[in-house]
């Protein structure tokens, strides 16, 4: 049984299916809180969603519904994936729900979604958050057991994480762009503590993205360095952030989503 249920997702703030969802979920669990994690994913961005959904790390655990669905009514799975930690992540098979999970302790059990009784019928062939994922995690919120939502399946026959975990490997870390926030500001798929592995803080940083190279001083805020000045921190949410310090770094430097990025460490600022 869970007290919270969050929800996910990349319709955009004002659209109606969000509350008919909050409608969906009081009506099967009508005590249960609803926290609206975050609604303005970008359109069919699984790697934002996936950014963004890691935040239900900061939450006691829960039922957590993403609905970043570009595949809705074909044959991906709807899943429900416990975490060590006890939550409950609902939503599509298409490696949204992944990286989260490694905040959480890992997965323990996985269910594919099939027990008709679990879904509100008819169930629409468009909109799965309404129909499947709301209802599911409604039921788990009230304390019905996630195996007979459906059958048990093994973690490893998952759609992959819509982005992998960066690595430091020969004095470097070759990583990518997962995200950007309305700032500017670039997102990477490095974790803080395998940048760490790399650097320290007061190091300066050669970042490489294709043709274009720029240091940066690795430093814990952006009012450390000047007005318009870039500077590469720990995120709030346990990742690495490249920003200007009130500028855009992703206009600045002509940076997209998915764009494949380097870090190195020089100690003498130009090498």
């Amino acid at each position: 049984m869970h007290s919270i249920i969050t929800i996910t997702t990349d319709f955009g703030p004002g659209n109606k299916g969000i509350g008919v969802m909050h409608a969906v979920i009081q009506r099967i669990c009508p005590d249960v809180h609803v926290i609206n994690l975050a609604q303005d994913v970008p359109g069919f961005d699984v790697r934002a969603g996936a950014r963004l959904l890691e935040a239900i790390a900061f939450v006691p655990a829960a039922a957590h519904i993403c609905v970043v669905d570009p595949g809705v009514g074909t044959k991906r799975r709807a899943l429900i994936l416990i975490t060590k930690r006890g939550d409950a992540l609902v939503g599509p098979d298409n490696g949204v729900l992944i990286p989260a999970t490694n905040s959480l302790g890992g997965i323990v059990k996985a269910f594919e979604v099939t027990n008709p009784t679990w879904m509100l019928q008819p169930v629409s062939a468009i909109f799965h958050g309404r129909d499947v994922f709301a209802p599911t995690a409604a039921h788990i919120a009230a304390g019905k057991n996630p195996a007979d939502a459906g059958s048990a399946i093994d973690s490893k026959t998952l759609a992959p994480a819509p982005f992998p975990e960066a690595k430091y490997r020969h004095q470097a870390i070759e990583a990518e762009v997962i995200d950007m926030n309305s700032y500017g500001n670039v997102f990477l798929n490095i974790r803080a503590e395998e940048m760490h592995k790399l650097a320290t803080i007061g190091n300066t940083i050669k970042l490489s993205a294709g043709a274009n190279q720029i240091l940066l001083p690795y430093l814990r805020t952006f009012g450390e360095v000047p007005v318009n000045s870039p500077v590469i921190i720990d995120d709030d949410f346990g990742r690495i952030e490249v920003a200007v310090n009130q500028g855009n770094f992703a206009e600045a430097l002509g940076i997209d989503r998915g764009q494949e990025i380097i870090l190195r460490v020089t100690l003498t600022g130009a090498d």
